[in-house]
């Protein structure tokens, strides 16, 4: 074999058809640095600004190709820097190899520096395989194998390589007793569910007189088959949000998001229906779903562990969504009385006029949702959206309008910040001719998110459509965890630890060679987006906004009002003005 085993570890993930790999280099994996370099060409390396970033990208890049992402980190603390965006990776089912460097062999044991227990320290986010290549013939197999068990497992895996075994010369497995030969290649498959348990489904469907569809990320190529169901079956599609892009917002049938950062309409259905269908959705928050015995429920999942934990199931459907829909469709008997689907329809109608009149209210300066509401009708065909954990997500998850052949995401399971930017170099990597926008606030700016401005300023010229905008939402205040303070604990705004420094982002954008647009007043908004959109290199649009505008729940409960008012009772800084804009945004 030629070269050494980093040579070969590089050939072999361009044999499994990697092209990318996200990373940050160390004296611990210096050995697979020296093989990319030698293998200019083969595999593409992106330099981010840390490793948690390289973690964030690699879950991008499989979420917006479905192919594995693949990042990499030296020993030690590279290593311990992956672990947040390689959990974003796990709980949203992603296939994400991660690649680090160890100390080498012979010191393991001896309180080395930078020696961690690897294989413990990702034995939880990398379960389903992680292992450290001892000897040079193994390095075929443990590739091999995380590359397969990535994709079949949908799940994060872990190859640790010590920094003499990188040096060492290639060497194919012995012909001997105890060696493994494995092969490259996998192909997902077809798999769906029994006749018997499609006709079941079916029936329970068939009866129901309203029906609720509830669809998830597993749906994301399922939108043909979501949309011919719900027709047949006169149903409304709710969203949860890692399932946005999966059918479009301006159907008039569609309710948008569900839960603390949905829609009225998602609400009102799932409290009035009678039969549920979730289709590729693990959805957690099940006082959003229908009360226990309210509603007859199927579910649709690939992954059998999934079904029936949210919402008691009477018949779980395993198998892809597409395949299982078309199978489905032929037992399925459209619904003459479209009654439901007519209340459905006047209800999200109606919804949406509220939340044009909400964004439309005056805030000081700048209303948030006024901003993402002028941004919605001016989306560019097929754009890439993602955003950040925060009060962004709300307004995200509401006021755009997702039209046919967009993409989207976020950080789903984990609802972690500081993916917003990352996702978006991701993203654009992907899709160099793709317009991306990331929507992000000023906290996850602040956390991490300023920093890979500088990535997107070395790599930008790349990328054959340069638009790239980062949407700060600067509102100087970590303004989800606010609310929830006020609303979930009954407690007044923690200054101390709610306020965050006002910094000109848009400044620090053209300091990193990109061009930064500053709002802060709502008429300027449009012409803002205008420009930003019209740009020839990436920007950073920040607004200037309001963070005593509410991120309202679709329904406040009693516990809910009563917490707020708690909060504002007992003295909150911003009560004065709180109270003006919860009022305005009520009534």
């Amino acid at each position: 074999m030629k070269g050494n085993v980093s040579d070969f570890l590089v050939r072999r993930l361009s044999e499994w058809g990697v092209k990318r790999i996200y990373g940050y280099p160390g004296d611990g994996i210096n050995g697979v640095f020296g093989a990319l370099n030698r293998a200019s060409g083969l595999i593409d390396y992106i330099q981010v600004r840390h490793e948690e970033m390289a973690a964030f990208m690699a879950c991008a890049h499989a979420k917006f190709t479905g192919e594995v992402g693949v990042c990499i980190a030296t020993s030690g603390p590279g290593a311990i820097h992956l672990l947040n965006g390689l959990y974003d990776a796990k709980l949203d089912h992603q296939p994400v190899v991660a690649i680090v460097g160890q100390q080498k062999r012979e010191s393991l044991g001896g309180n080395y520096q930078q020696e961690v227990d690897l294989i413990s320290l990702f034995k939880d986010v990398a379960h389903e395989y992680v292992h450290m290549v001892t000897t040079p013939s193994q390095m075929r197999h443990i590739v091999d194998r995380a590359m397969r068990i990535a994709q079949v497992e949908r799940n994060v895996c872990c190859i640790i390589i010590p920094n003499d075994v990188q040096e060492m010369d290639a060497e194919k497995p012995p012909r001997e007793h105890g060696s493994v030969f494995s092969g490259i290649g996998y192909q997902p498959p077809r798999t769906v569910p029994q006749i018997e348990e499609l006709q079941r489904a079916a029936d329970i469907l068939n009866a129901g007189e309203k029906v609720a569809m509830l669809i998830g990320a597993g749906a994301l190529h399922a939108a043909d088959e979501v949309l011919e169901v719900a027709d047949l079956l006169g149903a409304g599609i709710a969203k949860a949000l890692l399932g946005k892009a999966a059918v479009p917002d301006d159907l008039p049938f569609v309710t948008g998001s569900i839960g603390l950062l949905g829609t009225r309409p998602s609400y009102e259905m799932m409290t009035d229906c009678d039969t549920l269908l979730m289709v590729g959705s693990s959805f957690p928050y099940s006082e959003f779903l229908p009360e226990e015995g309210q509603a007859r429920g199927v579910q649709i999942d690939i992954n059998g562990r999934m079904t029936s934990l949210r919402y008691p199931m009477e018949v779980n459907l395993i198998g892809d969504s597409a395949e299982t829909l078309r199978l489905l469709i032929p037992l399925l008997k459209r619904k003459d009385d479209r009654s439901w689907r007519e209340k459905i329809e006047k209800n999200v109608a109606n919804w949406w006029e509220t939340l044009a009149d909400r964004a439309m209210e005056s805030a000081n300066p700048i209303n948030p949702q006024r901003v993402f509401w002028e941004l919605s009708p001016r989306l560019p065909d097929h754009c890439i959206l993602t955003c950040d954990s925060g009060s962004a997500a709300n307004w995200y998850a509401r006021d755009l309008k997702i039209r046919t052949g967009m993409m989207a995401s976020l950080s789903g399971g984990l609802a972690t910040m500081g993916c917003g930017v990352p996702y978006a170099i991701a993203a654009k990597f992907a899709h160099p001719d793709r317009a991306v926008i990331a929507l992000v606030g000023d906290g996850a700016m602040q956390m991490l998110g300023m920093n890979e401005l500088i990535t997107i300023g070395k790599y930008w010229q790349r990328w054959s459509d340069p638009r790239l905008i980062v949407l700060v939402l600067n509102n100087r205040d970590l303004n989800q965890v606010t609310w929830e303070q006020r609303a979930m604990a009954g407690d007044p705004k923690f200054e101390a630890s709610q306020d965050v420094p006002d910094f000109p982002y848009s400044r620090f954008a053209e300091l990193a060679g990109l061009q930064g647009i500053r709002v802060d007043q709502p008429d300027q908004l449009a012409d803002a987006w205008e420009r930003a959109l019209g740009a020839e290199r990436p920007v950073v649009l920040e607004a200037y906004v309001d963070p005593d505008v509410p991120p309202l729940p679709p329904h406040i409960t009693f516990k809910q009002a009563k917490a707020y008012a708690s909060a504002i009772l007992q003295g909150d800084p911003d009560s004065v003005d709180v109270i003006k804009a919860s009022m305005k945004q009520i009534f």
